[in-house]
């Protein structure tokens, strides 16, 4: 009988940790049963908003919590846990160490695992307290998806042991393709030169400064943005006054990420702050060049001989780097760098070595 692992998210729907537990789901099948409990939200409007969740919606659960803390919530999730008797708990991020980490211990379940994917959340002092005295009352081991978020933990969390555990994509899926076939099905134009941002459309992704360097830039380079966020209506009034509505292209959630990939010429992520984003690891998989902020761990996402590092917070550096990439050929493929250093398959074998883990 396969060892049953529960992984706990915040919520479920697009972005990198959830596409990261949903890779470990379905790549650790064969060695252990996967449920994912997401904290937030219910189940009905997650499968509509993400398709590729119905394939294993019977392994998924939603305790729907409401805003706050929410003892109810950790009652559920308890409950839940002593009916389906996982063998270990792997957690992502504050919300899901606090509620799964407690209810973990009051099921005496042997094995817990958090991992951090980014660190700049642990300047706000009330959190770090907070993750502080988790990390001693539930003694997980410790994991970070970047070598800067591992540095920066162990330093605001005295005592704690991060082991490093890159993140990786899956490079059979995103594989290079044909470009004006994937400009066809996204109804893009299919001249110019195209840089694509995939991202969450909020504040600390930086797409307003990305929105402006393009518009630095001379015709006919055109930006391509799949995602859907807080700040859409905010970005759609940017573009119209900065006079670039034919040049930017709005794609709201993509589903066949791979297509949108392909259609680019270049990738670029502007953020303020990151842990290790995976968009650029799937771009640079489909031989999509990239140019990042200087964020987080974004270098250590970034091929370091096609990839260019901007500026945080600087329109005009980041206008420089996009234009470099854009106008000076390179000979070399990203791809091979994914493939070797970011590969999905290496970043779960990692996680399956880990004690306790089903062999």
């Amino acid at each position: 009988m396969k060892q049953l692992n529960v992984q706990v998210v915040q919520h479920l729907r697009p972005g990198g940790i959830e596409t990261l537990v949903l890779d470990l789901q379905r790549l650790n099948n064969d060695r252990c049963s996967t449920h994912i409990i997401s904290l937030e939200g219910v189940k009905s409007a997650a499968l509509n908003h993400w398709p590729r969740l119905k394939a294993i919606e019977e392994n998924l659960h939603f305790l729907d919590k409401p805003a706050g803390v929410s003892p109810m919530t950790l009652w559920r999730l308890v409950r839940l846990l002593r009916r389906l008797r996982p063998t270990s708990l792997h957690s992502h991020h504050t919300g899901p160490l606090l509620y799964g980490g407690l209810a973990a211990r009051l099921c005496s379940i042997p094995d817990l695992i958090h991992t951090e994917h980014d660190a700049w959340h642990l300047d706000d002092s009330q959190r770090l307290r907070l993750h502080r005295r988790l990390i001693r009352l539930i003694r997980p081991i410790l994991v970070a998806d970047a070598g800067l978020v591992k540095e920066r933990c162990e330093r605001l969390l005295p005592g704690s042991n991060f082991r490093l555990i890159h993140n990786g994509i899956d490079t059979q899926r995103f594989s290079p393709g044909d470009k004006a076939k994937a400009r066809s099905l996204l109804e893009l134009p299919v001249a110019p030169l195209l840089v694509g941002c995939a991202a969450r459309l909020e504040k600390v992704k930086g797409i307003d400064l990305l929105i402006r360097a393009i518009g630095n830039l001379d015709d006919p380079i055109h930006l391509a943005i799949a995602g859907q966020g807080s700040q859409e209506a905010a970005l759609k009034r940017l573009v119209k006054e900065l006079g670039v509505s034919q040049r930017v292209h709005f794609l709201g959630p993509v589903e066949e990420m791979p297509t949108f990939y392909r259609a680019l010429d270049l990738f670029c992520l502007a953020s303020h702050q990151e842990g290790l984003p995976l968009s650029p690891l799937e771009a640079q998989a489909c031989e999509v060049p990239c140019v990042l902020t200087d964020a987080g761990g974004s270098g250590e996402a970034l091929c370091p001989q096609s990839g260019i590092l901007a500026p945080v917070n600087d329109v005009i550096g980041l206008t420089q780097a996009l234009q470099t990439r854009l106008f000076n050929k390179i000979n070399i493929s990203p791809r091979q760098f994914v493939v070797e250093h970011r590969n999905v398959r290496r970043m779960a074998s990692a996680y399956l070595s880990l004690p306790g883990q089903p062999l």
